[in-house]
């Protein structure tokens, strides 16, 4: 099919070598031999009049015409993929679907596990891929390499639709043999200890906690960070270290680590933890399964907390 005098067909290619910024990785993305994409390459060239991809040392860069035309690119085959490619019904023990879901560990620790055993319990066939959250989590959405973020209100893209999946309060955890355990936390005894904090890698912001304190001014001594949610109960064992985390994880964390578990002693207000889409992708019936999936999962994962 052309448009414009255009193959459509090429902007398949363009994309995958946009996004692989190589002709042998597109070429495995693509299925086809690296021949036949360095021809698809020379052909988009002289259409744009542009050489789109340039060899930089030992990688290939896009040119600024090439880094405009990426996510026009990505749109029109998002919305292809959407309208026309997508399936009319949604088989959850017939499909071979693999839903990308971005997600931190945290989420991985205490949803997850309950989507997981409720998708197991209608046979489910799908492949789930749970996927690290990136510095710009909505332009994975915007791209379509996402079906879904689960992430905090804040960090949501105002351009697509959401849920409020719950919301989480924050409490913290401090080793039950260590000196913090013995009495209250007061807010000048927290001010005072070592604190655990999660520092996302790769330069990609705050945690809602960090961010929190950063705005209201207040001050912690940071005696260890991590990467991950999921590790900073576990590395106030044994030391006057203390960390503040979400309440689930700490629920589940406290018994197996011998933590003890106290309220933050500045009032901090509920994170609310959402799930986001793409806005093409309302209607997918295989993505309103998943979000049906997602809200049940959210009613499992509090009853089983509350009994």
């Amino acid at each position: 099919m052309r448009f414009n005098r255009l193959d459509l067909n090429l902007l398949i290619a363009l994309d995958a070598l946009l996004t692989e910024r190589s002709i042998t990785r597109a070429a495995q993305r693509l299925n086809l031999t690296p021949s036949a994409v360095s021809s698809a390459l020379a052909r988009l060239r002289t259409y744009f009049d542009d050489e789109l991809l340039v060899q930089v040392g030992r990688k290939m860069e896009p040119t600024p015409r090439a880094e405009g035309l990426h996510d026009a690119v990505r749109d029109v085959l998002v919305r292809i993929d959407t309208t026309i490619a997508s399936q009319p019904q949604f088989d959850p023990a017939a499909t071979d679907r693999t839903f990308r879901i971005f997600l931190s560990d945290y989420t991985q620790t205490v949803l997850a596990p309950h989507l997981l055993a409720l998708a197991a319990q209608q046979r489910c066939t799908a492949r789930f891929d749970f996927l690290p959250q990136v510095s710009n989590p909505q332009r994975s959405l915007e791209r379509g390499e996402a079906d879904l973020l689960i992430i905090p209100r804040g960090f949501l893209s105002p351009d697509h639709p959401q849920d409020l999946l719950y919301e989480e309060q924050f409490v913290c955890v401090v080793c039950a043999h260590s000196r913090l355990a013995q009495g209250t936390l007061t807010l000048d005894r927290y001010q005072a200890a070592g604190h655990v904090v999660m520092q996302p890698p790769g330069g990609m912001g705050d945690s809602f906690e960090t961010w929190f304190m950063k705005r209201h001014g207040f001050a912690r001594r940071v005696a260890v960070t991590t990467y991950g949610f999921a590790t900073m109960p576990p590395l106030v064992r044994g030391t006057e270290h203390v960390a503040t985390v979400h309440a689930r994880l700490a629920q589940l964390a406290a018994p197996a680590w011998g933590l003890k578990v106290y309220p933050t002693p500045l009032a901090m207000p509920p994170m609310e933890q959402c799930a986001q889409w793409h806005k093409y992708r309302t209607q997918d019936p295989g993505l309103v399964w998943l979000r049906g999936l997602l809200r049940q999962a959210v009613q499992r994962m509090d009853a089983q907390a509350d009994g």
